[in-house]
């Protein structure tokens, strides 16, 4: 079967979807909504971007359930995960602490990693900057989940809940790259604290609605998401805006979580939709936009 491919016009109508799109609605659905009152200076928004970005597993408003209950047990302050003084404290509050498969346990032994490590160095993009420079992104993300995962004894499953595109799964490590495109972007919502990482260098958080609004899209040949999916749409959206591809990904992700986009053909909904006209399941229907 031939491949897919957006129309020529594609930049223009991903632009006027941009344009068009009602921010105010969604944002107070996304997670970055309870991370940003939390986020009051650099640490801090490290901090909250973590476990923010760890916890975003399954629909957005159980995600900030997850991270009003973590705020709640850190008294509005998640600086005091990484207060050695509040270790055995934290440990006792997180005891109890679940969202779907992740743990408390789990939880504080990433507040001892992120301890451990802020005693030496001031921030996460250093680690990130000591695989990208040496290899690019995706080694730039290797490193990140190395220095997350931490060495020595860790909870069970703990370091599972920080994939790198270098391992054998070539994991798209949704939500590390969810981190960097909240630390690296400085237009609203993201926190855009990182200063040496360039935008253009992002990738793409590549979750199941995105990755099927690429698919269909034509920005993907891939069905099943991966790092090469990951590479192939960030590479697409780069082509269109080479300075900062991923500034497309709330309005791809939304666009799926709101359902302005059915997953089927509805002309009732997709009717206005600015990308109909390059959308598979739209293609050869010849219906004017």
């Amino acid at each position: 079967m031939r491949a897919h491919r957006p129309t020529p016009e594609f930049p223009h109508h991903l632009a006027l979807l941009y344009a068009r799109f009602p921010f105010e609605r969604s944002l107070a659905d996304d997670p970055i909504s309870v991370l940003r009152p939390l986020g009051r200076d650099r640490r801090r928004a490290e901090i909250a971007g973590v476990v923010g970005s760890t916890l975003a597993i399954g629909n957005t408003t159980a995600i900030r359930g997850a991270i009003g209950r973590l705020a709640g047990i850190t008294d509005g302050d998640l600086a005091r995960l990484v207060d050695p003084s509040w270790a055995a404290e934290r440990s006792r509050r997180l005891a109890s602490f679940r969202h779907r498969w992740i743990r408390g346990d789990q939880l504080d032994h990433l507040a001892e990693v992120l301890t451990d490590y802020y005693a030496d160095r001031p921030s996460l993009e250093t680690a990130f900057l000591g695989g990208w420079e040496r290899g690019g992104f995706a080694a730039g993300l290797d490193a990140l989940a190395r220095t997350l995962r931490g060495s020595g004894r860790a909870p069970a499953g703990y370091r599972a809940l920080f994939p790198s595109p270098l391992d054998a799964s070539a994991s798209p490590c949704k939500r590390l790259t969810l981190f960097l495109r909240w630390m690296v972007r400085t237009e609203y919502p993201d926190f855009g604290l990182w200063s040496r990482v360039p935008t253009g260098a992002l990738c793409i958080p590549l979750d199941q609605h995105v990755h099927w609004i690429a698919y269909h899209l034509g920005l993907t040949s891939r069905r099943t998401r991966s790092w090469a999916a990951v590479e192939e749409v960030s590479e697409a959206l780069r082509r269109i805006d080479p300075i900062d591809p991923t500034r497309y990904d709330f309005v791809l992700c939304h666009t799926g979580i709101s359902g302005d986009c059915p997953k089927h053909r509805d002309l009732s909904v997709c009717g206005p939709c600015s990308v109909r006209p390059d959308c598979r399941l739209w293609q050869g229907r010849g219906i004017a936009v």
